[in-house]
């Protein structure tokens, strides 16, 4: 890969209409067509925009990879607009399990890849493990030369997944959520941690506006670099945001700052008593 590789993500923000996939596509087509910046290299969208935070219409509204509206209407856009998408996520079906899937569509509008979230959130009146089954592994896709490491939402939590995307070798990675607007700190930390520790840029997206009844989500999306400086944001409308980055400098400070080479493969903890 070219070490002065450059590439235009955009990030789309949105409030998505609870359980109405129709009404969802149309909405991501009116933003686009308004705001969608030329030339854009990767698109990325949130977690269940298709359906809303809504786990009693992820199944209803599920469907298969392999005959979907929602990949028909992606593929139609990467070839509108030559652009790569990273879909965010909606519900999946396959042999009768239901997931939470990331599509991921080349320039020509072809469906290359998908990732379907590993760690499902069932915490404090949320219980998105009863009605979706977890992924087995974590997904890394080329994209024009430049690796992404696809994440959605609880995922974040978890910092061993992005230790083993960094490994792996990915430049930057992604994490397509639908967060809370009652967690603000966790966002803002985490996004920014899992960019730091890994050396890595970070396309940190979730949705905005209302859910359903007392519930909102949080907006706050945010492109950050590899040392946490956030590059491009948006705050709680909806709309699009872009960022250009050129690769050069992370890996430059790569280079210099070797930080995985520094880690142990084993961190055995001894319980010392002292009496």
């Amino acid at each position: 890969m070219e070490k002065t590789k450059k590439i235009t993500v955009s990030m789309l923000q949105m409030s998505s209409i609870i359980g109405d996939v129709e009404a969802n596509i149309n909405k991501v087509k009116k933003l686009l067509d308004e705001n969608l910046l030329l030339n854009t290299d990767v698109l990325v969208l949130p977690e269940v925009w298709t359906v809303g935070w809504s786990c009693k219409n992820f199944q209803k509204t599920a469907q298969n990879l392999e005959n979907s509206s929602v990949i028909s209407f992606l593929a139609d856009i990467a070839k509108k607009y030559s652009t790569n998408i990273i879909g965010g996520s909606f519900i999946t079906e396959q042999n009768g399990l239901y997931y939470n899937t990331c599509p991921v569509i080349d320039r020509n509008g072809k469906l290359i890849a998908s990732y379907s979230k590993n760690h499902l959130y069932s915490y404090y009146g949320c219980d998105e493990g009863s009605f979706i089954t977890a992924g087995k592994s974590p997904v890394m896709v080329n994209l024009d030369g430049i690796y992404f490491g696809l994440t959605i939402c609880y995922d974040i939590r978890f910092p061993e997944i992005y230790r083993a995307y960094r490994k792996s070798g990915v430049d930057i990675l992604v994490n397509c959520a639908a967060w809370g607007s009652k967690k603000p700190i966790p966002w803002d930390v985490m996004t920014k941690s899992r960019a730091v520790e890994n050396q890595c840029y970070m396309v940190a997206l979730t949705q905005c506006g209302h859910i359903e009844n007392y519930e909102y989500n949080l907006g706050e999306s945010r492109i950050i670099d590899f040392k946490g400086e956030e590059i491009a944001s948006i705050s709680k409308i909806e709309g699009l945001v872009s960022a250009k980055i050129s690769l050069n400098d992370m890996y430059e400070f790569r280079d210099k700052c070797t930080i995985l080479n520094d880690i142990k493969e084993n961190y055995e903890v001894k319980l010392l008593c002292v009496k």
